[in-house]
């Protein structure tokens, strides 16, 4: 009788919504770790960048544990999905595509794309100027998409699975551009040894359509509760300083856009 009893009143309260929220003690973020300087993995295998220190950071303001988990790219979201961890935060922009498959926070961070070359090469963002060209991406990608989308049939477009690959093949001459955000391409090329013999070329790309509104963190479309807590969090980062104090670390500029 006791266990027909308890049944029917978690079936009252989930009709009447007064099923309590899931209490977060622990927050596992996933963190791609292959794209500097939001995130890379250093020579003892460890998580570093914009992104770390930021979910670290969301995580003392949530008062929760947190736990970094290393994923790559390709298999992100289906790894959020799966519940290999509780949230994405791993440069990746907010578009209504992936809406339709998991909810983001408000922008954490908003940044420019821009195409890169060997200095001295001509460019021109056309499909005239495109036709017959390499252009090296990160594959499942909104560079990527925005590629295939508008130049796909006149562009040949060369997928990687990280950004450092197609650095290489930049260099090595196997592409004639690489196309990702104007950070990622400062620290992960311009800024390193060699960067000196490259430069960016054509204008930024921010096409919504394309590039939605910035940088969100992913979350499952039931975790609303999640959700609410980060958006609570970079804001409060935002007001007592410390999101500055890692912004400060890694950039010149306010990442976080206007």
């Amino acid at each position: 009788m006791k266990k027909l009893w308890i049944a029917g009143a978690v079936m009252a309260a989930l009709a009447t919504g007064a099923v309590q929220a899931k209490e977060w003690k622990t927050v596992r973020f996933g963190i791609e770790g292959a794209y500097p300087p939001f995130s890379w993995t250093d020579e003892n295998g460890e998580l570093q960048g914009f992104d770390v220190d930021m979910a670290n950071a969301l995580c003392e303001q949530m008062q929760v544990q947190c736990k970094l988990v290393a994923q790559d790219w390709d298999g992100i979201i289906p790894a959020l999905l799966a519940r290999k961890y509780d949230a994405i935060i791993a440069a990746m922009s907010i578009t209504e595509e992936r809406k339709r498959t998991v909810d983001f926070t408000g922008k954490y961070a908003l940044v420019p794309n821009k195409f890169v070359a060997p200095k001295g090469s001509d460019f021109e963002l056309s499909k005239e100027g495109l036709a017959g060209k390499k252009v090296g991406v990160q594959i499942a990608t909104t560079h990527d998409k925005y590629l295939t989308d508008n130049f796909g049939k006149d562009v040949e477009l060369v997928r990687y699975g990280n950004a450092d690959d197609a650095y290489l093949d930049l260099k090595a001459g196997r592409v004639n551009y690489v196309f990702l955000d104007a950070t990622a391409i400062e620290e992960g090329l311009l800024n390193k040894e060699g960067g000196d013999a490259f430069e960016f070329v054509g204008p930024s790309v921010t096409d919504e359509q394309w590039f939605g509104e910035g940088f969100g963190i992913a979350v499952r479309k039931q975790d609303k509760d999640l959700k609410e807590m980060l958006n609570k969090a970079i804001l409060e980062l935002r007001e007592n300083g410390k999101y500055q104090e890692v912004n400060n670390k890694y950039f010149d500029y306010d990442v976080y856009g206007e």
